[in-house]
């Protein structure tokens, strides 16, 4: 590591080189960032509930700006070396602890205080992405000034996370929806105010979203298997398993063969502010949309997995149909996936026509149906109509330009 002369301090890391790849060690980040997304899951619960639905969305929507930040600073130096290692290192540590933590998120239980832990370790994901981030931008004073802005709004927010941990029923959920409040809507301000952060290296930048969604897609395949149990050999529940798989290569089928290629060639032609407002808008922030479309539609899934294998079991639950909670999440994560996807190839300025959005609009609206149908029926459904969006875009991809 280079020095000062004479000082002893370590010196500004120089900028990451614009060309460069995504590393090993920050695959390593996204899998236990991803891990951290499964343990929602086991804290929304079989079967879910609303309530139960709503503080996962608020916990994961709250770690997804967390990865995205270290994603920029990954994009500004290297994350792999020297003290930008060491900080890494511990902010995965402290997203561990988050993700072991998740399940007691909202409510105390035996050992350490469950919803306290993960504030607190969510507090030191944050602060050490700031730390790192204003030291890797000390070549550059007015990245510094921005980053110190929104340490602040970020503090803010940091303050009814930490007081609601200590609380209990709606006063702990009212201080974390502030906390939320703050912590998003801070950050819009800050890029509206003092603009989006520099990318340095699109192709990095385009490639980290990349491999963290298909993370997050492999994760919806595990769930296939939760859902299975041991029935896993079953006829039927071996068929099903195979109609979520498909809707799952659809999902792959729609982001990294139609919509990903050209937005990493618009996002490398743009230059200047409206490059760093692509990065800023269509991934940073649109990919929420497709992560979380993800994780709800492979809970959905494995709802219909775990009724399919009851019935081959011979058991008798208390409902032989999808609950209301499992078809928001089934056709709900599907919807939210498409309209994602719709603003990201708008935001990275892809024509989109008119199918895709009725399609989107389809599966929102075939909701009521998932409820009433048979769960297999109603994830074949699902399958059919990601199938008949990945097709009717065929013609309008082979008219684009290479």
């Amino acid at each position: 590591m280079r020095r000062h002369g004479g000082r002893g301090r370590p010196a500004w890391p120089r900028p990451a080189p614009p060309g460069r790849t995504v590393t090993p060690f920050e695959i390593f980040f996204d899998l236990v960032f991803v891990f951290a997304l499964t343990r929602i899951m086991v804290l929304i619960g079989r079967p879910p509930t609303p309530v139960a639905m709503a503080q996962g969305l608020l916990l994961l929507v709250l770690l997804w700006f967390a990865w995205s930040s270290y994603t920029w600073l990954g994009n500004q130096t290297r994350a792999d070396v020297g003290l930008a290692r060491v900080g890494f290192l511990v902010a995965m540590a402290a997203l561990f602890v988050a993700a072991l933590a998740m399940p007691r998120a909202w409510s105390s239980g035996p050992g350490a205080h469950g919803p306290l832990l993960v504030a607190s370790a969510y507090v030191l994901l944050r602060a050490v992405h700031l730390l790192l981030y204003h030291w890797a931008a000390g070549g550059a004073p007015g990245l510094r000034s921005r980053i110190r802005f929104f340490a602040v709004v970020s503090a803010a927010g940091w303050v009814p996370l930490l007081l609601g941990a200590l609380a209990s029923g709606a006063t702990h959920a009212l201080l974390w929806v502030l906390a939320f409040v703050i912590e998003i809507g801070g950050q819009r301000l800050a890029y509206g105010w003092r603009g989006a952060w520099p990318l340095r290296s699109p192709a990095h930048f385009t490639e980290r979203h990349g491999l963290v969604l298909i993370i997050a897609l492999g994760e919806s395949l595990v769930a296939a298997g939760v859902g299975i149990g041991s029935s896993v050999t079953a006829p039927p529940v071996l068929a099903v398993a195979l109609i979520g798989f498909v809707a799952t290569v659809c999902l792959w089928w729609l982001y990294f063969d139609r919509a990903a290629p050209a937005a990493a060639r618009a996002l490398a032609a743009a230059a200047g502010d409206r490059r760093d407002r692509i990065a800023a808008d269509a991934y940073s922030q649109t990919h929420l949309l497709l992560i979380t479309g993800v994780i709800y539609l492979a809970f959905g899934v494995e709802q219909v997995l775990e009724l399919v294998a009851a019935a081959h079991r011979g058991e008798h639950p208390d409902t032989d149909r999808l609950t209301w909670t499992g078809a928001v999440a089934l056709y709900g994560g599907a919807a939210l996936y498409l309209a994602g996807r719709l603003v990201f190839r708008r935001l990275s300025g892809q024509p989109v026509g008119t199918a895709p959005p009725t399609v989107a609009a389809l599966a929102l609206f075939l909701l009521p149906v998932g409820r009433l149908l048979p769960p297999a029926v109603a994830l074949a459904v699902l399958a059919g109509l990601l199938l008949t969006a990945v097709l009717v875009e065929r013609p309008v991809r082979a008219s684009l330009p290479a």
